[in-house]
């Protein structure tokens, strides 16, 4: 197979590239390298796969993004801004590579002449402010919905009102809605992965994303957090090896697939506070240091993803939430060079 993948140098993209190099496939990544760290990924890509292909380009060119699709099987379109904070600061810049940035690969991926399968990694947050309004119950160390409704997670049907989004909230519908569009109007084949919080290897989390990672990679090296909020916030996390069996376990059952939009995260059975990744931490012998501060704009109590649909074409997370997190904190231990 011929596979290209945009934003290929992140952290979900490197990922996806080494399983795929690692089956013999040939794999072209196209990234700005513009994310802090990516070039590390990138190195590490280049001295385990000696075939692999990098071209430095930006969704945003029209013309480079044409050339880099022609002739390729399948597409993973993962180039994106990916921090809410930013898309508030700087809107423009997190629209042009979101919204235009997906429409320039859906237009190359049109009319290339192979008709490639495009999977898009949309996020939760196209569901806006509105999850905030389903009734939560304070527990101890976390929130949860007291909606019975929604005991499984919040499904692909909830509403994706325009007025309740973030910037980024918005920009990233944007793509979501041309996959669909493409579909049906020009038969291109789309698959849209509305993704909760992914964490795992190769992940250099910051303070806007990657929470996961940021948390673990600033106790490890005695650096003080900020907890916005009280800590008790609730997200499904979905370690990243999981993610990219969802990706080939997609493309595989194209047939099923094809047009369709999927929750993809951990679902019901993994999820987690902040306060009780801490709480892990200590199990693991890391004491973080933090300081609470005001809640963040758009921020939401509890976030969990309904996955039930992704059952169609054979998938479900396998790894545990804490046996992920030991995963992510083993591979942070044996790279500390790279921080």
């Amino acid at each position: 197979m011929n596979i290209l993948i945009t934003g290929g140098a992140g952290f979900v993209g490197s990922n996806l590239a080494n399983h795929y190099l690692k089956s013999g496939h040939e794999v072209t990544i196209f990234d700005n390298l513009s994310r802090m760290n990516v070039e590390k990924n990138l190195d590490w890509l280049k001295k385990t796969h000696k075939n692999m292909k990098f071209i430095k380009g930006d969704v945003r060119n029209f013309d480079s993004v044409k050339n880099v699709c022609k002739d390729k099987d399948f597409i993973f379109h993962l180039a994106a801004q990916v921090a809410v904070t930013t898309s508030v600061s700087k809107p423009k810049e997190d629209f042009d590579i979101n919204a235009l940035g997906t429409f320039n690969v859906l237009e190359a991926s049109r009319v290339c002449n192979t008709n490639p399968t495009i999977i898009y990694t949309s996020t939760n947050k196209v569901y806006g402010n509105k999850v905030n309004e389903i009734p939560t119950t304070e527990k101890s160390t976390r929130y949860e919905f007291n909606d019975l409704k929604f005991k499984n997670g919040i499904p692909e049907n909830f509403p994706t009102d325009a007025d309740e989004h973030t910037p980024y909230g918005c920009s990233k519908y944007v793509g979501d809605l041309y996959m669909r569009d493409f579909y049906k109007i020009f038969g291109l084949k789309t698959v849209t992965f509305r993704m909760s919080c992914i964490y795992g290897p190769r992940q250099f989390g910051n303070e806007d994303q990657g929470w996961v990672a940021h948390f673990i990679i600033s106790t490890f090296f005695n650096k003080p957090l900020t907890i916005y909020g009280d800590g008790k916030q609730v997200r499904d996390i979905l370690f990243v090896d999981d993610l990219v069996n969802a990706f080939e376990l997609a493309c595989n059952n194209i047939k099923k697939t094809k047009g369709k939009v999927y929750n993809i995260g951990g679902g019901v059975n993994n999820t987690i506070s902040i306060i009780e990744l801490l709480s892990f931490l200590k199990k693991l012998n890391l004491n973080t240091k933090f300081i609470f501060d005001d809640w963040r704009f758009g921020d939401q109590k509890v976030y969990i993803s309904d996955i039930k649909s992704a059952q169609e074409f054979g998938w479900g997370p396998s790894i545990s939430t804490f046996d992920g997190i030991k995963k992510l904190f083993e591979w942070v231990q044996e790279n500390k060079k790279l921080f």
